[in-house]
C-alpha cells in the first residue's frame, strides 16, 4: 500500500514535534544545572569525608554516676512493685 501525502505530512509534523521538545529538555536541563550551581548542590559522589579518625571514633557518651544510677535502680523496682501490686490486686 503507497504512503499517501497525509502520512508523510505525518511523519514531519511528528519528526519537527521530537526535534522541538529535544530543545526544549536541552534547555530545562541548563537551567537546572545553573540552580544546582546556585544553590551549591553536587550531582555524583558526595563530599570527600576530611578525616577518617572521625567516622572511626563512636560517639562519646555520657558516664552515670554510681548514685544515678542506685536512684534509676531503685525508682524502677518502685514501679515494678506497684505494678505487681495492681496486677494481684485485679487478679484476685
Amino acid at each position: 500500500m503507497p504512503r499517501t501525502s497525509n502520512e508523510v505530512a505525518n511523519r514531519e509534523l511528528l519528526a519537527a514535534a521530537l526535534e522541538g521538545l529535544q530543545l526544549q529538555r536541552q534547555r530545562i536541563e541548563e537551567q537546572i544545572r545553573r540552580v544546582r550551581e546556585l544553590l551549591g548542590v553536587r550531582r555524583g559522589r558526595p563530599p570527600a569525608i576530611k578525616s577518617v579518625a572521625k567516622l572511626a571514633a563512636p560517639p562519646k557518651r555520657r558516664t552515670l554516676s554510681a548514685e544515678a544510677r542506685k536512684r534509676i535502680s531503685l525508682a524502677q523496682k518502685k514501679r515494678w512493685a506497684e505494678y505487681r501490686k495492681k496486677a494481684a490486686a485485679a487478679s484476685s
